[in-house]
């Protein structure tokens, strides 16, 4: 063996297991909470709130989904029509439609309310992943009941 080789092998298993010790890094650092993603695989606006939603801590997994699948798993999930906006997440039991903050999902597991989770119906520009916030308009974040009525879960004034 020469000594190439045996750097190149030596870098491989260093990386390997630098990338199988990273969950356990996360959850020894106490990782936030765990949400997985049901979004348009071509869809910017979404990676971008997942991006927010993982440098605020939480471990987001994603899958693909679009059309009318998509539409299924929010409606079969109890997010009603009106509320539907671009990806839909779950975590800890909840639904979270659309561009919610990452403070009102935090909110939402502290209180732990009965309800099927938080929207943002649409996609209000200036809410998260959907441009900045120094010039987004108002918009509403919705709690969600488990009977599909709604009521305002906190409001943000246009910049």
């Amino acid at each position: 063996m020469n000594q190439d080789t045996f750097s190149r092998r030596t870098l491989l298993v260093g990386a390997a297991a630098l990338v199988a010790a990273s969950p356990l890094r996360a959850l020894a650092q106490g990782a936030g909470p765990a949400i997985h993603v049901m979004k348009d695989p071509n869809c910017g606006c979404c990676s971008d709130w997942i991006e927010i939603l993982e440098n605020d801590g939480f471990v987001v997994t994603t899958e693909a989904s679009a059309g009318t699948l998509l539409m299924r798993y929010k409606f079969d999930n109890g997010i009603p029509q009106e509320m539907a906006s671009c990806h839909t997440g779950r975590v800890d039991g909840y639904m979270i439609e659309g561009h919610v903050p990452v403070a009102d999902i935090r909110r939402l597991l502290e209180e732990h309310p009965d309800a099927i989770g938080l929207a943002v119906p649409g996609m209000p520009y200036g809410s998260p992943g959907m441009g900045p916030e120094s010039e987004r308009e108002a918009y509403d974040v919705f709690l969600i009941r488990g009977d599909g009525s709604t009521e305002v879960f906190t409001s943000y004034a246009a910049a």
